[in-house]
């Protein structure tokens, strides 16, 4: 310790007044605007730069001059008046339905099918132009992986809008394949093709054959070789002729999480033996003709056309030696690989960001392709590409509310007293931090502020010192640090929210999302916080961002019971949904699907369902709610039975008074909007629709 020493047994005055942090040099500012001088305007375009928001939104998300976030749905394309206001869909959602809003609780997961439109037809461009500007002999023609997101009106709406492109579906399991189908015989171009991937048996084969029957463009991909035969006796015994492809073990692989799937060593696919195998035995069989598509995956998230050109020429390769083998190929599927530029870098140093464009994409694809086909002497193949989070990633953003955060540390003078009432070792303690303090020794300062800590926890463990004086010692130390200059700990904002339901690939991967406020980005986010959801689960918790932060810019909480303050979650329209769980049985959220339209406010919602019920998660539990609900029933009088009743018809998160809830940002978060106008779904409003009781009756 240092050598400084203090009578313990001289009377303490109390000096906590002398401890005000004006008795420190003022700290530079350690908070998330800490480059703007303070008292300085704030602005919605500071707030977009912190955010990082025209790095990883472009072209769709923005910070309008309301300080909300808005949503370009036609991307660059979208007209001024066209700008969807998020939080005014939000309060359209989420409003009581006497105030004109639909009355959905949170959180609430808000579909943007104009926007979905926009990724299908930016795909398509893209691999267009490529073709065009390479002089490529060929056409592109994508799949879209269901896996990605398999909501019906997302699956349907790619199916529309792709339509035109021939563009079409990949199924990895039987229930996928099921949806493909259906999805494709109702809405699909009669070209469109249908991969099916993932590891099959007969029942799996004997759908892909029946699509084919169905007039459907299937081609069945074999992960394994000994899926040759089942899928040639099973068109044996239904007399359809299959078109094959296959899916090569390439050896080219990238590093990171997302590359764990590829090179020699990959989960899937068939090495180059495997493969001459295959064409042998399909020779022997007749049916070498059968065997039109190769397939590869380099891996999710490619961070470089360099990587990716290195990947396509060697496929190509192999997709020409098939051709000469005497295959009648005419497809190479490049699989997935289109990243995300998730925290808006533009770079290839982490698995959250990619150092190319779409069209950089296209063209690094099409050109690998065509350059080793050329030198080969083989016609150019249709290029097919299964890129699922490129397309889905950007069309929904997920919002939630934060209800609740921590306080700082406070110590007023009826509790500063009682650090009068410590024992002389820690009277000595707290006279020395003091006198470290009004020296400008910093150093000891804190060594003794530590040291006082310490007994202080040891003192009371021994029942010396009371809970109030372990209060007391924690405040005092804590206005210490800070008026050292030491940053203050990010605060725990409470969110009305599963992690492990909404955001999975947070908690099981490390992925990083974009999370920012949704309103009040005009004024200056002066709180540094992470974020704590509703689970009993220390894994419950938001602490790294994009950008490499470990606390997010936050505003203090609005002071109207501590709620109406929403964040979004962006760039999570991909694999969230379908791998999100039930832990704590907190089911999914709130859904609305809002298109643009004209009228003061531009958006019209479609479509609008509220999240699974404490009834619906018990179900998926194998619970029976209306048997639960009459055992319990017989212990209540019949004003508890409906209470009862309306428990298990409520979603399980928390439910505030709806008007606590509305928005608290002014004239931009109006409840009114166009709604009231909207298509067909908008009739879906009427009692029955949003009878939460789920059938149960008192």
């Amino acid at each position: 310790m240092p050598a400084l020493a203090v009578d313990a047994a001289t009377p303490v005055a109390h000096a906590f007044a002398s401890c005000d942090a004006a008795r420190f040099p003022a700290p530079l500012m350690a908070g998330p605007a800490a480059d703007k001088p303070e008292g300085a305007a704030w602005s919605a375009d500071l707030s977009a730069a912190l955010y990082n928001v025209d790095g990883w939104g472009a072209p769709y998300f923005f910070v309008n001059d309301d300080g909300d976030v808005a949503v370009r749905p036609h991307g660059a394309a979208t007209l001024p008046g066209q700008e969807i206001d998020l939080a005014k869909v939000v309060a359209k959602a989420a409003g009581p339905r006497e105030a004109g809003g639909l009355g959905l609780p949170m959180p609430l997961l808000v579909r943007f099918p104009d926007v979905l439109r926009h990724r299908v037809e930016t795909l398509n461009a893209a691999f267009d132009y490529a073709v065009r500007s390479t002089g490529y002999g060929s056409r592109y023609q994508g799949v879209y992986p269901v896996k990605c997101n398999q909501d019906r009106y997302v699956v349907e709406d790619i199916v529309e809008f792709g339509e035109p492109f021939r563009f079409g579906l990949e199924a990895g399991s039987k229930p996928e394949l099921l949806l493909a189908m259906s999805c494709l015989v109702a809405r699909g171009n009669p070209d469109a093709l249908l991969v099916c991937n993932g590891y099959k048996d007969d029942g799996y084969v004997s759908l892909a054959l029946m699509a084919r029957t169905m007039g459907l463009n299937t081609v069945i991909v074999l992960e394994q070789e000994e899926e040759l035969d089942i899928v040639v006796e099973a068109s044996r015994r239904l007399g359809v002729r299959p078109v094959v492809g296959m899916r090569a073990k390439l050896r080219t692989k990238h590093a990171g999480h997302f590359g764990s799937t590829s090179g020699e060593k990959g989960k899937f696919g068939l090495n180059a033996a495997q493969i001459l195998s295959v064409v042998t035995k399909l020779k022997a069989m007749g049916m070498v003709d059968c065997l039109q598509l190769l397939h590869f995956h380099i891996g999710s998230q490619i961070p470089t056309t360099a990587l990716l050109s290195d990947g396509v020429g060697e496929a190509a390769q192999i997709y020409c030696e098939l051709a000469r083998l005497g295959a009648d190929m005419r497809v190479i599927d490049v699989g997935g690989g289109l990243g995300i530029d998730y925290d808006g870098t533009h770079s290839a140093q982490t698995d959250m960001s990619v150092a190319y464009s779409l069209e950089e994409y296209a063209v690094a694809v099409v050109a690998a392709v065509g350059r080793v086909c050329d030198r080969k002497g083989v016609p150019h193949p249709i290029v097919c590409s299964e890129s699922g989070r490129a397309l889905v990633s950007h069309h929904s953003v997920l919002v939630f509310e934060a209800f609740s955060a921590t306080a700082p540390g406070q110590l007023d003078a009826a509790t500063a007293y009682l650090l009068d009432e410590l024992t002389d070792d820690c009277r000595a303690d707290y006279r020395n931090v003091m006198a470290a303090a009004v020296r400008g020794d910093y150093d000891t300062c804190g060594l003794y502020a530590d040291q006082l800590k310490r007994r202080s926890a040891e003192q009371f463990k021994e029942g010396v010192l009371g809970l109030e004086h372990l209060a007391a010692v924690d405040a005092f130390c804590e206005i210490v640090a800070r008026g050292m200059g030491a940053p203050e700990p990010p605060r725990t904002y409470h969110i009305n929210l599963s992690v492990f339901t909404s955001l999975p690939d947070m908690w099981a991967i490390g992925q990083q999302f974009p999370i920012i406020p949704i309103q009040r980005l005009q004024e200056r986010p002066a709180v540094d916080g992470v974020l704590s959801d509703l689970t009993c689960d220390s894994d419950g918790k938001v602490c790294e961002f994009i950008g490499g932060r470990h606390s997010l810019p936050l505003h203090e909480l609005p002071s109207h019971a501590t709620r109406g303050y929403y964040l979004g979650m962006f760039l999570g329209g991909a694999y969230q949904e379908a791998l999100g769980g039930l832990h704590n049985l907190f089911g999914g959220p709130s859904v609305v699907r809002v298109s643009q339209s004209d009228g003061p406010h531009c958006f019209a919602v479609t479509r609008a369902a509220a999240g699974p019920s404490c009834a619906d998660v018990l179900r998926a539990m194998q619970h029976e709610p209306e048997v639960m609900f009459e055992v319990l029933k017989q212990r209540t009088d019949d004003a508890t039975a409906a209470s009862l009743a309306r428990a298990f018809g409520a979603m399980p998160y928390l439910v505030f008074d709806p008007e606590a809830a509305v928005m608290s940002s002014g004239e931009s978060s109006g409840m009114s909007s166009d709604s009231e106008g909207s298509a067909a779904g908008a009739a879906e409003e009427d009692d029955d629709e949003w009878e939460f009781m789920r059938g149960l009756t008192v």
